[in-house]
């Protein structure tokens, strides 16, 4: 890939953070390039992740195998959990040099929730290999955060089903 890579950033309450991070990851494989993708605060069984793992060009890197929701933990488990996403991201940090697009799915969430320290995904960021895109998801993004994204794009929910006491549908919410 030519030129600096740029930090994207996809947040809000609203649905479609994923869903157009994993098309960016689509698009990019689509045109050759090489794409690495990680999922933080999500086990290896997503349906996109079932998808992305058979497509030329895009490789997912395994995480943790079972991940309680946030409100689900206690203290110690949340702490364990920041010790897992933030060595994650040392290991990610010395893989990505060999791809074009980084994925890093639910990363601002689990900074914001402190299951992963933004300290250290600022210093990657600002660090990162020259010419590799980031794209970074999540519902709350910090200043510092927003001040580094070249792209942000708030998704707000408007209308949603659970809204009116829906339950998530496979393949369309999850």
């Amino acid at each position: 890939m030519k030129g600096t890579g740029l930090i994207h950033i996809y947040y809000g309450d609203g649905k479609g953070k994923t869903t157009a991070a994993m098309g960016q990851a689509i698009r990019a494989a689509g045109s050759g390039l090489k794409v690495l993708v990680f999922q933080f605060m999500k086990n290896n069984t997503s349906n996109e992740r079932k998808i992305l793992e058979q497509i030329p060009n895009v490789t997912c890197l395994p995480g943790k195998r079972h991940v309680k929701f946030y409100n689900q933990m206690n203290r110690e488990e949340k702490a364990e959990y920041r010790h897992y996403n933030t060595k994650a991201l040392d290991e990610i940090a010395k893989f990505c040099i060999n791809f074009d697009v980084l994925i890093l799915d639910e990363a601002v969430c689990a900074a914001d929730l402190g299951l992963l320290s933004e300290e250290k995904l600022i210093h990657f960021l600002q660090h990162k290999p020259r010419g590799l895109e980031v794209v970074m998801t999540g519902h709350h993004v910090s200043d510092e955060l927003m001040q580094m994204a070249n792209y942000a794009t708030e998704m707000r929910k408007v209308k949603h089903p659970y809204d009116e006491g829906r339950s998530a549908r496979e393949g369309i919410e999850f």
